[in-house]
């Protein structure tokens, strides 16, 4: 299993306007489109996003549906340049975008904005990868040692070098695929230590994960004992998907 993070879906209320803020705000161009008979998915990125880096995925369903938004998701990031923390902020507002969490009230090593369907989107500092291109999705977690050895059995993934951080009441855990580029895409399981537990929502739709045999891949995430949530045949052999111990959904796509 290749094992690269290739996107993640969010659904939207209102499809062109959610297309106009990403455009517009974080120079995004629509990378292709799948048009059904009742939803539509537009994949979105960077013009020079990097070959293994990841795109955002809008889900648009026809039927007018809104969603709840919950907290078992917390947010996409997107990269910066490292000097450019402030300046990029500084555009986003002055180009109307809402004033939620400014660098200085994040001491200036992140800040974050909301998208139309108020998506949370943090600003990270990197000196890698196209401005404004994915650097990780967050995900909440109640129990961080399960989930870290979710994502080492079932992914083969490793929790990163520089990808810890340990707080009073909380800690983030960065996993990726082993030797994957500092351009991909990676998961932030987040930990809060007072026991919580969170609400799934509908907003948030899944991450994906990239192989070059779908039933193969299947056939060794079934020998893990991950969940047989939709099998590739019920997709049509398209993609299938899994979910990790706290019901976030993910997907197996043929890269």
């Amino acid at each position: 299993m290749d094992g690269t993070l290739d996107h993640t879906m969010m659904r939207v209320e209102d499809l062109d306007e959610s297309i106009d803020w990403y455009t517009t705000h974080l120079d995004y161009e629509e990378k292709s489109r799948w048009e059904a008979d009742s939803f539509t998915n537009v994949f979105l990125g960077p013009t020079d996003v990097h070959e293994d880096g990841a795109l955002l995925e809008l889900t648009y369903n026809h039927d007018g549906r809104s969603y709840e938004m919950g907290d078992a998701w917390g947010h996409i990031a997107v990269r910066v340049p490292e000097d450019e923390l402030q300046s990029s902020y500084d555009e986003l507002m002055d180009e109307g975008v809402e004033d939620y969490r400014d660098p200085e009230s994040c001491d200036n090593k992140y800040a974050f904005v909301k998208d139309p369907d108020g998506h949370e989107i943090e600003i990270v500092k990197r000196d890698y990868g196209a401005k404004w291109s994915l650097d990780h999705t967050m995900m909440r977690v109640e129990d961080a040692d399960q989930q870290i050895g979710f994502w080492a059995r079932k992914f083969e993934y490793e929790t990163q070098p520089e990808g810890k951080w340990e707080a009073d009441s909380f800690a983030n855990y960065f996993v990726a695929p082993r030797d994957s580029p500092q351009e991909a895409m990676s998961v932030e399981l987040t930990y809060n230590y007072d026991g919580r537990s969170y609400e799934m929502g509908d907003a948030w739709g899944h991450v994906a994960v990239r192989t070059d045999d779908l039933d193969d891949a299947w056939e060794t995430l079934m020998t893990r004992e991950a969940e047989d949530y939709r099998d590739p045949e019920s997709c049509d052999h398209n993609y299938a998907f899994t979910k990790g111990p706290d019901g976030h959904e993910i997907e197996i796509v043929t890269s």
